[in-house]
């Protein structure tokens, strides 16, 4: 698949991610991780692990009111098509709306078609970004 392709697919899933944040819906947010996931969160030093792990790290990390917007991204996917990785540089806006800061970060998000041909996460790092 030809990159432009890999770069829209991951745009979409992205998009999918962002618009489950603003739902501050936990839940909604972990149904896009793969059941097996593994995640290295941005404000967090734990490493989670499958669906409870990703829940649990959302229902902390979306009291903040995370909305975020990509800088700059890079996209590849498997020669099969079912494995894309989509990295770069976010903004996440966070806190009470008279008082928002912007937090900068890295990302790096794995998706995998699952065996009905949705992507999920099947891994995902974000990192704060150095000074």
């Amino acid at each position: 698949m030809a990159r432009k392709g890999a770069k829209k697919i991951a745009e979409e899933n992205f998009k999918r991610w962002n618009e489950a944040l603003r739902t501050k819906n936990s839940r909604k947010v972990a149904e896009l991780y793969s059941a097996k996931n593994a995640f290295l969160p941005t404000l967090s030093g734990d490493f989670k692990k499958g669906l409870s792990g990703a829940e649990e790290y959302f229902k902390h990390f979306l009291q903040k009111g995370p909305v975020s917007r990509v800088v700059k991204s890079e996209a590849q996917i498997s020669e099969d098509g079912k494995t894309l990785i989509y990295s770069g540089m976010y903004d996440f806006k966070m806190g009470k709306n008279g008082n928002r800061e912007i937090i900068r970060a890295r990302f790096t998000f794995v998706w995998q078609k699952n065996k009905n041909g949705e992507w999920k996460i099947i891994h995902h790092h974000s990192s704060l970004k150095p000074k």
